[in-house]
């Protein structure tokens, strides 16, 4: 890996960082890149390219975890979506059910006592959503297959 290479990876990891400690507040793509020293389009497709989720994929899954401990401790919805940095509850509810497969008040009020008798970094682990699904890569188009054909 080349020192370029090792930089950007370092700049991807302090937004990144950025990211898991300050989700409550209000962030955006172009402030993280500014992190990362890069311009939003370049630090999007790179952050992709590294951890394989966009930036805003990954921070609302940051989010959403907090709100499924929250809601697990006893938190109302709204409070949750509130505390998480979530402006809006019906887009908080939208991301939440995308993620997790369930809305936040049917998750809050689902029995949790199994996650609850665990260690905490135990239960961390086995409660974080996990990320949305890639979309198939396209298949290469004929021209495509033909350049690469006459470059062997």
């Amino acid at each position: 890996m080349s020192p370029e290479e090792l930089a950007t990876l370092a700049h991807l990891r302090r937004a990144r960082d950025l990211m898991d400690r300050d989700y409550a507040h209000p962030l955006d793509v172009p402030t993280i890149a500014q992190r990362a020293l890069m311009s939003p389009a370049h630090f999007s497709r790179r952050f992709k390219a590294a951890y394989g989720e966009t930036p805003y994929g990954y921070l609302m899954t940051r989010r959403i975890e907090r709100a499924m401990a929250l809601l697990r401790s006893g938190s109302s919805v709204t409070d949750a979506c509130m505390a998480v940095g979530c402006t809006s509850l019906g887009s908080f509810s939208a991301s939440f059910r995308t993620i997790t497969g369930e809305s936040p008040t049917e998750y809050r009020n689902r029995e949790h006592s199994a996650v609850e008798a665990m260690p905490a970094c135990i239960a961390k682990l086995l409660t974080r959503p996990a990320p949305p699904l890639a979309p198939k890569p396209a298949q290469p188009s004929r021209i495509q297959e033909a350049a690469a054909a006459s470059v062997s």
